[in-house]
């Protein structure tokens, strides 16, 4: 009995379904056809429009949007204090959260991923998870709360003198810390997961001390993971304005000045928005050189 139906009885369906599967990169074209579509038109077409809006002028009296092309805005972003002030300070706010994410993720993934028992391991990482199940502005909200005049803070440090951080940078850095550690932590426990025992017991073996095992054997294969982490860290925290907004007190960064300029001054807004997604593009193409982005 032949394999192959008679040419009667390929129906155009049968046809087509031969033709994609004879033919690979047809078939890989058309599944990709959709999301590159998707992408090429929603993400890279709002970024142009974004990019391109951001040469645009705003009539001081109307308050219109004029279609002129105009660099006035950047030089503003770089001539103006304040503009560089809020500039630098959100950067600086992305790398402290940053910083502060690895230095917690570091141990917590250590523990439960080389010391807990491997039947908790599951539990432990599912607990990790939890806290972003929560909505974000409950989250932001009970950390407004802990961290107010009178709250949980104040409470804990009383014994010893000391008072809580209030509203203000300490307390969005805290706050923003809180809400992206898991993104730095699950990277971390990956890596430390899938180190091998080996190399530690030779490390051992070969006279190594604890501090010199981690040096040089365990934060070179872990140190992609951070970075992957960070990525993660540094990008949400560079563009977020809501934490800033309620615990941040007086505290302006990019998300808060681009929030203030859109019914002001849409094409200085679409200026500043250009702001964290050059940075952003900037530390990628760091983080590229540590294998990060292979890591995610």
């Amino acid at each position: 009995m032949s394999a192959t139906l008679p040419a009667a009885g390929r129906t155009p369906v049968r046809r087509l379904a031969g033709l994609l599967h004879r033919r690979r990169r047809l078939r890989l074209s058309l599944l990709l056809t959709a999301p590159l579509l998707w992408l090429a038109v929603l993400y890279l077409g709002s970024l142009t429009v974004l990019f391109v809006s951001a040469f645009w002028t705003t009539n001081s009296f109307t308050s219109e949007v004029v279609k002129v092309w105009s660099t006035d805005n950047f030089q503003a972003l770089l001539t103006t204090s304040v503009f560089r002030q809020v500039i630098l300070r959100s950067i600086g706010v992305a790398l402290a959260v940053t910083v502060l994410c690895a230095v917690i993720a570091f141990p917590l993934a250590f523990y439960t991923a080389r010391v807990a028992r491997p039947r908790w391991r599951p539990l432990l990482v599912v607990a990790i998870l939890t806290p972003l199940w929560a909505s974000y502005l409950v989250k932001v909200y009970a950390w407004r709360l802990i961290l107010s005049q009178g709250g949980l803070a104040d409470w804990m440090l009383k014994p010893f003198g000391l008072s809580g951080p209030g509203f203000g940078l300490p307390a969005a850095v805290i706050t923003l810390t809180y809400l992206w550690l898991p993104y730095m932590i699950l990277p971390v426990h990956t890596a430390l997961e899938q180190l091998p025992a080996s190399l530690l017991d030779a490390s051992a073996d070969l006279g190594a001390r604890p501090g010199r095992t981690f040096r040089s054997v365990v934060l070179p294969m872990v140190l992609p993971s951070v970075a992957a982490g960070s990525i993660f860290t540094f990008s949400l925290s560079l563009g977020d304005y809501i934490t800033v907004q309620i615990v941040g007190g007086k505290t302006q960064l990019i998300g808060n000045l681009v929030y203030s300029n859109i019914e002001l001054n849409l094409p200085m807004a679409a200026a500043l928005g250009t702001v964290p997604v050059v940075v952003i593009v900037l530390y990628l193409l760091a983080m590229r050189r540590t294998g990060a982005l292979s890591s995610l």
